[in-house]
Formats: structure tokens, sequence, C-alpha cells
């Protein structure tokens, strides 16, 4: 049987027999307050197919009463396996009804239920990508298979009900025992996939507004649920959507291609956020409670942005199969931070945040055993589901950046105008973007693409030159490798920068912009020149590479990054020392020094963000264990006085405040949180708010200064969703032997676990300097890791799997470990199994060879 998964080949073989596909689905979700634990679910579905064939429609459901096809019944036992129904016998036109039960989600998938304990109402949203919405109605569960859908919604009347389509006036009815219901019959929708179909139904508080542009007035509305009302950051939000509204609109040469556009801030949400077309889904996190940075600022409006272009990208032009994943996200993640750079004055530096924090994601995934090429193979839904990652998403966008340099923008613009007037309401794959792409270019593009899409790994780019006496180039070169298991190299359009000491900082004065390829590229342009104090390559970060430094420009960055005056540079700059650190290439001991010394003078706010994490990933995984204890004071004491000189009330003051409060392991620094919580001795401007109570409270915990008692007072203090999910967090943190088996059994064991308070339970479980109660765990671990990802679902699953896993415990006994149950249960485990234990494996293996090379000084 072939459960709850569903092969590529399967859903060839039902496109080629099944079309023009429209669905009438009924859904009563008037048993949502009352705590029962399924809804009736209706689906009609009509479609054509070969006369005489055979298929099946997809559904999840607790229970199946009723199976019609073309007025004939058919026996639920016999045809209903848990997750298919058989289909035989059909006619060229078909009707499909389906009467079934089914259930209430906890993990984000499917129809979510969750109630909020500020005011003990509950909110409801759907969760479909990749294949759930067969766990809400019955589905023919691909992406090419594109229909109209007609929404009936029973539900409490003073509930707000939302959907693709225009929200209707409801029809009210009493219940059978005088309750107050109504029924919401939407319009028609466009043609879509079934996985951007959605529904979010609940008291929420609602805001509206509308975008006038050159094609129409569309309104618009932002929803929450009224606890966070307050908190909701209307003008901006709205500000950007029209931003980039009016930025794609014009871009695209295609108008809006739905009827209206809300945002639903939902709560306890898997993602970021969800592009269901005119109705995205976004988790609530992003409505700040408390006092924010600039940069988590910067980072909502890049997801409002990302959802907005999947309108275009994915929603209006969908990939036939989820191989072609990369035209929806790829796209997506570059169309957003192209918007911010272009359309917005608050987010301009958007590729600055891009290369400090998106790329390194990239990087890092890229490296792994599981890297991909950016167009996978994904043969079936396993493989979807865990391919939503730093290939897909982040090397994708900068692949995408690194073609538009190969083409020039307007050209780019001018072939995806194209491309969207030709596929409109349709699907594509990889050849229908290159056919207009090579029409506006002029270009071949066969090798390009064969070479970074469908190729995996990230090539290394050196400069290799010679200087004469006056201290010229004679030469100078552009030397590419890759790794042995992936040794492609690529053709770069790339900038060199040099970059000179002067009065005023490390400025450009100098800058070429080239093409490369293969292992040596000479570059005649640049022999002559003086050479800088810092060669740089990939300026202005146009392509996808590592870049390593030579001698005396990796000495000007350990020296003088602080110097640098852009942001940008500084950003790759940090990246090649990161890159280095990783690699073995750069003590740990001297990135967390470089670090230190040069944050302090960083303007990139999520470049402070991002420096201040990777230095303390460094201290707990790359540092010899041996240096680790003085790298700690060392960071502990820095972020002190980092704090004490920063302006009061500042992005930066915060930043550096929550990361001090983190990076805390003496007793004095323990002692001075203590005095926080308390309100006294807070360096001026600071504030201890909500969030940052939550944040000192969880690190109090981790130090063993408060316990389960003045957690449970906290949350008397903060009765919100977010309180007791922090308090989770902070219950799991606590350094004993009995709190880590409570969080165990609710993060692992417990079925009936919220999804964001597992989610929290285990951000608190391993904490560094706890290595001696996290030991008995890796076997523990190893158990679980046999079928938590079935039983607990994917994305509850990939959480254990990957947040669990005993990469903190980063020694060789932990390594050998994980190797032997690989070894000996490779063969029996689940693909995404098998891909994140292997991850957690490389990220060892990785950890201590960067150990002993800091161990060397």
């Amino acid at each position: 049987m072939p459960g709850t998964n569903l092969t590529r080949n399967e859903a060839r073989t039902r496109a080629g027999l099944v079309s023009d596909v429209s669905y009438a689905i009924e859904l009563d979700l008037t048993t949502a307050t009352s705590g029962a634990a399924t809804f009736a679910s209706t689906t009609t579905l009509t479609f054509a197919a070969t006369a005489g064939a055979s298929t099946f429609a997809d559904l999840i459901a607790a229970t199946v009463r009723e199976v019609t096809l073309n007025g004939r019944s058919l026996d639920p036992d016999s045809v209903y396996d848990g997750a298919r129904l058989q289909l035989d016998g059909l006619a060229e036109r078909n009707e499909l009804v389906v009467v079934a039960d089914c259930t209430y989600s906890r993990t984000g998938e499917g129809l979510h239920r969750s109630v909020d304990p500020a005011d003990k109402e509950t909110y409801l949203y759907t969760q479909f990508e990749v294949p759930d919405a067969r766990r809400v109605f019955t589905t023919f569960e691909q992406p090419d298979l594109k229909a109209s859908f007609t929404f009936t919604i029973s539900a409490p009347a003073r509930w707000v009900v939302i959907s693709n389509a225009p929200t209707p006036e409801p029809t009210p009815y009493k219940g059978p025992n005088g309750e107050e219901f109504a029924t919401w019959r939407f319009a028609p929708t466009e043609r879509m996939s079934t996985y951007i179909t959605a529904v979010v139904a609940g008291p929420y508080h609602v805001v509206t507004d509308a975008y006038e542009g050159v094609h129409g007035t569309y309104p618009m509305s932002l929803l929450c649920r009224p606890s966070l009302a307050g908190s909701l950051d209307v003008d901006d939000l709205f500000e950007v959507t029209k931003q980039g509204f009016e930025l794609f609109e014009r871009a695209f040469g295609t108008p809006y291609p739905f009827h209206k556009y809300d945002q639903a801030f939902v709560p306890e949400y898997n993602m970021g956020a969800m592009e269901n077309a005119g109705c995205v889904t976004i988790r609530d996190e992003y409505i700040y409670r408390s006092r924010t940075t600039h940069a988590e600022l910067e980072s909502r409006a890049n997801t409002v942005l990302h959802e907005l272009a999947h309108m275009w990208f994915g929603d209006l032009v969908t990939m036939t199969w989820w191989d072609d994943l990369w035209l929806n996200e790829s796209f997506a993640e570059w169309a957003s931070h192209w918007a911010q750079a272009t359309a917005t004055t608050k987010y301009a530096g958007a590729w600055t945040t891009f290369c400090n924090a998106r790329k390194n994601w990239a990087y890092r995934q890229d490296q792994l055993p599981s890297t991909h090429p950016i167009a996978a193979d994904m043969v079936d839904f396993h493989a979807v589901e865990v391919n939503f990652d730093g290939i897909t998403y982040a090397k994708g966008a900068s692949t995408l950046r690194q073609l538009v340099a190969f083409v020039g923008e307007d050209t780019f613009i001018t072939a995806l105008k194209e491309y969207f007037a030709d596929h409109a309401f349709g699907n594509t794959e990889l050849a229908d973007l290159l056919k207009p792409l090579e029409k506006a270019s002029g270009r071949d593009l066969d090798d390009w693409t064969e070479r970074w899409l469908r190729t995996a790994g990230v090539n290394t780019l050196r400069a290799d030159f010679t200087v004469d006496a006056e201290g010229a180039f004679q030469t100078f070169a552009i030397e590419q490798t890759a790794a042995a298991d992936h040794p492609t190299l690529r053709p770069h359009r790339l900038a060199v920068g040099l970059y000179r000491l002067t009065d005023e900082g490390l400025v450009r004065t100098e800058r070429f912009e080239v093409d490369i390829d293969g292992p040596r590229t000479e570059l005649a342009e640049l022999v002559g020149a003086t050479q800088p104090d810092l060669v740089l390559l990939n300026d202005d970060d146009l392509t996808y590479a590592k870049i390593r430094l030579d001698e005396r420009s990796r000495a000007t960055l350990v020296e003088s990054i602080d110097r640098l005056d852009s942001s940008l540079a500084r950003a790759l700059a940090w990246g090649a020392a990161w890159d280095m650190t990783r690699d073995a290439e750069m003590p740990a001991s001297q990135y967390v020094g470089i670090v230190l010394k040069g944050v302090r003078a960083e303007t990139d706010l999520t470049g402070v963000r991002s420096l201040l994490a990777q230095a303390t990933s460094a201290i707990n995984s790359y540092a010899a264990p041996e240096n680790r204890a003085e790298l700690r004071a060392q960071f502990e004491q820095t972020l002190a006085e980092l704090l004490a000189g920063a302006e009061a009330g500042s992005d930066h003051q915060l930043a550096f405040a929550r990361a001090y409060v983190g990076g805390v392991f003496s007793e004095d620094g323990a002692d001075r949180l203590v005095n926080w919580l308390d309100g006294t001795d807070l360096p001026d401007g600071l504030v201890v708010d909500n969030d940052l109570r939550w944040t000192l409270i969880v690190a109090l915990a981790r130090l063993g200064r408060v316990d389960a008692e003045q957690i449970d007072d906290e949350l008397t203090r903060d009765t919100t969703m977010t309180g007791q999910e922090r308090a989770a967090q902070a219950r799991a943190a606590r350094p004993t032997a009995e709190a880590k088996a409570e969080a165990w059994r609710i993060a692992v064991e417990s079925e009936d676990t919220p999804n964001e308070t597992q989610f929290r339970t285990i951000v608190g479980f391993q904490q560094p300097g706890q290595e001696e109660l996290l030991r008995p765990y890796i076997d523990k671990y190893l158990t679980a890791a046999k079928d938590v990802y079935t039983r607990l679902g994917s994305s509850m699953g990939e959480n254990v799997l990957v947040y669990l896993s005993p990469r903190g415990l980063a020694e060789q006994a932990t390594l050998d470990a994980l190797s032997g149950w690989l070894d000996s249960e490779a063969e029996s485990l689940d693909a995404p199994t098998l891909r994140y234990v292997g991850e957690a494996r490389a990220d060892l293996v990785r950890a201590l060879e960067a150990q002993r090379r800091d161990a060397l000084g």
C-alpha cells in the first residue's frame, strides 16, 4: 500500500486520465468550539476522464460515511484505504461525492484549531502545502490538476470566515440547541492548485484597506486574534503591501490575478507564511508585542513581499510537478529582496540582509550530503517535504540574481512579462521559462541552465596574482574549485573590488566587472592596478560562490573589518570569515575575536544578529573544548561593554542586550540578569517588556536561577499563548534530569502537544553547559528517530529529527553513535529521517574538524 505518499509517476498517470476538474466543498465548522475531534466535510468533485479508466482520489479522514460515483453508491470499506479512494469504471464526465468526518489538527497541517488562552476563543486556519488539502476535503492532490473551488462554510454566526474568493454575506440559521450559526457561500475561484486553497475562520480582528492601481482597485485586509490587535502594525503592513502591488503589477506586466488580498496572522504556525491565493496566512509572531529592531521589521516586510510575489510566481503560474518547486520559491525569494531594494525606502538594504543571513543558509545546505540541484528530482511527496530548504530558497534566489547580472535586468523582466502572459492560470516546467529568456536575451541558456540549475554544490573562488617591485599587479587570475563529490565549475559574472585604507576608512577605489569560467580565468583588466589592502571577489554579491582571501586581504579583514564603509562589502567579508571557520581554515577563536572587534561598527542589524549568533555557534561547536570557558568569558565581557556603550533605546542596545542575556555563564552575569528581571541595574533606555522578560526567564532557567514555580508565576503576568509557549521553553531549559525528562515526554512522546509548544520545548531542551544531562539522550534520539516522522507527522517529526539531534554534543562518541546507527538502520528508514540524521552526522564531522583546527591556535 502506498500510504500517504504519492509518487511523481502516479501523478503523471492520473493527469493523463483526468482533466477539467471542479470542486464544491461544504465544511461544517460549527463543532469547532465544542471540543469535538472532527468536522463534517462533503466534497462534490466533477471531472472529465478517459472512459473506462481507473484512478484514485486523495483523502485523509477519520471516517468516510458515503462515496457516490456517477450516482453509484460505493462501499467506503471497499474503496477507501485511509489515504486513497479507488475509482473504477470512469465515464467521460464524472461526479464524485464524498461525505466524511475530518480531524481538527494540532500539528499545523490540514485544518488547525487553536484556543487563545487570553480570550478562550477558538481560531481555525488551513495549511495545505504540500499534500494536506486532503485532510480537509477529497482532492486530486497534485499541482497540475488545477480547478475551480466553490467553498460553503458553516460556522458560528459571530465569526469571521474568509477563503480565496471574496467573502459573501452569510446566511444565519439556528443550531439544534438554539445556537447562532451562519453559512458562507463563496463564489467559485479562479483555476488554482489544491495546495493554495484556504479557509480561515474564527472571531478574528479585521482591519480593511484597498490598493488602487492602474488595473483596478483590490480590497485588502489584515486579520489577527483580538488579543494581538493593539500590536498590529497596520500602517507599515499596508504600506509595504501596496509598494509590492505597484512594483509587481508594473514589472510583471500582468494585473494582480485575484479579486482581493487578505493577510491573516494566525497562531501556532509552522512556517513563516503561505501564499494561499488571495488569502495569505502568516505566523502571528510577526505581530511584535514588544520593542523590536529594524532587522525584524525588515524580515517581516520581506515575508509580506515574498507571499505577494507568489500570487504571480506559484499561484497564477504553477509548476507542473514539485521538481520545479524552485520556480515558486526561488523566484519569490529573489522578487521579495528585489522589491525591498527597488520599491521601499525603509528596507532598501535588502541585498545586504540577504548576504548576511539567507546566503549563509544556502551555503550550509549546499555542503551537506543531502545537497541537491536547484531544479531537484522530486520523486514523491516525501522528497518534496524535505526540500523547502536553503537551496530551493536562497541558492535559487542567488542564482537568479546571477542570471539577472548575466542577461541584464531589463531583459530578465521582459522575459517574465511574456512568461506570465503565455501561462496565466496554467502549469509550467523549466523549459517554459527558458524560452522567453533566450528570446529576450538572444543567448543560448542550455549550458548555463545545466551547470547552475541541474547540478549541486558550491564553487570556491580565489585570487591568484603576482606583484612587481612598485606594488602593481603583474598578473591577476581567479581560480575556481569545486568539491570532489560535486565537481561542476560554473560561469560567473562578478565584480572584483579593490579596497584601500584611507582616513575615511577602508574604501573601494576600483571595481572591475568580469566574466569567469573554468578552473582559472586570467583578468588582463587588473594588470597594472596597484595591489590594495583588500581584494574582494564577488563584490556587490552578484554570484553564488564561497570566496577566499589572499594573505594581505585576510590580515586587513582581521585588523580593519570595522573600517569597511560598505555594508554589503562587510557582509561579504563576514561571510568569507565564517566560511573559513566552518571549513576549519580559520580558528574559531580568531573568528570570535573578529566578530567582537567588528560588530560594534556594524550598521546592518541583521548582520549584528547573525554575527553574534554565529560567534555563539563558533564557541559552542567549533572551538576546542579547552578554549570554550575563556571564549565564553570574553564573549560575555565584551557584550557587556558593547551594551554599556550603545545608544540608549537604540536597536543596537536591544540586539546587544539579547545576545548578552544568551551569552551569560558567570555568577556575576546571572546576578545582573536577576536584577534586570526585578527592574534594577538596567542600562539607560533598556525596557524589560514581555519579550525581554521571557528571554531573561529562559536564560535564568538555563543557569538554574529560576525554578518551575517562578516560571508559573511569570505566566500570571503574561497569560497569552506566547506566554505559555515561552514558559514551556523555560521549563525545558532547566539544568535538572527531571526537567529534561519531562521536556522529552512533551516534545517526543506525547501526541497531544500543540505544534508551537513542542517547538518551543525543543528549543529550550538543548543548552550549552548541560552536556552531562544531554548525553543520555543520544540513544533516546536514535530510538525515537525510527518512527517519529510518521508518528508525529512531517512538521513535528522534522522538529524532533533536526532540533533534537545531538549536534550540540560535538564529540567523537556522538559521531560514532550516529554513524553506527545510520550504518545499521539506513535500509529501514524513510527518506526524510535518513536525510535529517545524515545531516546531523555531517554537522558533527565539520565541528570536530573545526575543533582540531582551533586547538592548533
